[in-house]
């Protein structure tokens, strides 16, 4: 037997790109039980603090920051307890790095976070007792493999807060970008969203969250697979813009 944080840490090395049987002979873990738990993904397990959490104050730093998390967040134990939340963000965009520093300072202010530079990326960092509690959806392996669903209280802070969360979700996994095509012999110009994600749940709560803001949206495949989600209506870019806007 086995306990959560060893299963943990053999699923990001797999994650982290390693194959099975360098990971086999690096843990001791046998390949039948490593594949075993790709399969039978377990959630992390909850802390039972002395207080519970309850809702976050500032609900709609919480909104953006659930956004940023279903994109490109992770929740991995710590060897000394407690939990890390991670949200990787590309160098391109320091404006975002900010953004999502501030964010999970305004959700747990008394935590602390760091930003480790990586080639390419910064991993925006928050060590706590409390992430396991704020966002239900942790678990080891991909988010893609597992069922993802946002729990009521949840879902009541997207409701008030659908742009916020939208912003979250737009700045972790999706990018506005120019189009053009040629009409009789014209260059034209066009911007548009798009949301990528290899979740079927991620891209409808992202989804319903757009058609419940009035922003018009259709699913475009690519390999086969409709993992795009696209916005490309001039009323509904106009909409996005004021609300989101393009990554800085």
């Amino acid at each position: 037997m086995y306990d959560m944080a060893t299963r943990v840490r053999v699923l990001e090395l797999l994650d982290g790109g390693r194959s099975m049987n360098s990971v086999s002979k690096e843990t001791g873990i046998s390949r039948a039980a490593i594949r075993a738990w790709r399969v039978r993904v377990e959630p992390l397990p909850r802390l039972n603090q002395v207080a519970p959490c309850g809702v976050p104050d500032d609900k709609g730093a919480y909104a953006y920051l659930l956004g940023l998390y279903l994109g490109d967040g992770c929740i991995s134990p710590h060897p000394r307890g407690g939990h890390h939340l991670r949200i990787v963000c590309a160098d391109a965009w320091p404006g975002l790095i900010e953004q999502c520093r501030a964010a999970i300072k305004a959700v747990r202010p008394q935590d602390s976070v760091h930003l480790l530079r990586k080639q390419g990326c910064v991993a925006v960092t928050g060590y706590g007792r409390h992430w396991t509690c704020l966002f239900p959806q942790h678990g080891p392996g991909k988010k893609h493999d597992r069922r993802i669903a946002l729990e009521a209280w949840q879902r009541e802070i997207v409701d008030t807060h659908p742009w916020e969360f939208l912003r979250g979700l737009i700045h972790s996994d999706g990018c506005r970008i120019t189009n053009w095509t040629v009409r009789n012999g014209k260059r034209y110009e066009y911007p548009r969203y798009f949301f990528t994600n290899r979740s079927e749940d991620i891209r409808r709560l992202c989804t319903d969250t757009l058609t419940e803001v009035g922003v018009a949206w259709t699913l475009q495949a690519r390999s086969g697979n409709a993992f795009n989600v696209s916005v490309a209506r001039k009323a509904s870019v106009a909409l996005m813009d004021a609300h989101i806007g393009p990554k800085y």
